[in-house]
């Protein structure tokens, strides 16, 4: 069982920069895949961007080079840089872990509000 806690959230102004951590109770390097999504109200939840144990990385298209994903297996964290953020942005971003067998672990959420 993994479990995920995320932090970094808030408020920011369109225009600004947030950065997302998530913290795994247990090593990230026997965990396939490490992603980020998020859910606005009354929209289905969406990739934002996932990193892969060998560091491949790919982003939603609405990210449009803005965000940077990152993992550091030595910390068990995996990091969301947003930059040039929009009020669109705004949303529940969950952190989420891809393991073998299909298994996969959720963080409890963290609030980004973007404010025009």
């Amino acid at each position: 069982q993994v479990q995920l806690a995320e932090s970094g959230g808030g408020l920011v102004q369109a225009g600004g920069s947030l950065r997302l951590s998530c913290a795994a109770s247990m090593s990230t390097t026997s965990i396939n895949a490490m992603a980020w999504y998020r859910q606005a109200p009354g929209k289905q939840r969406e990739l934002v961007a996932i990193i892969s144990s060998g560091g491949s990385t790919h982003y939603g298209d609405f990210v449009k080079g803005r965000f940077t994903i990152s993992r550091d297996n030595d910390k068990n964290t995996v990091s969301l840089q947003m930059n040039s953020l929009k009020p669109e942005d705004t949303a529940v971003y969950y952190c989420n872990a891809k393991a073998p067998l299909g298994k996969e672990y959720w963080g409890q959420g963290t609030q980004v509000t973007v404010s025009s």
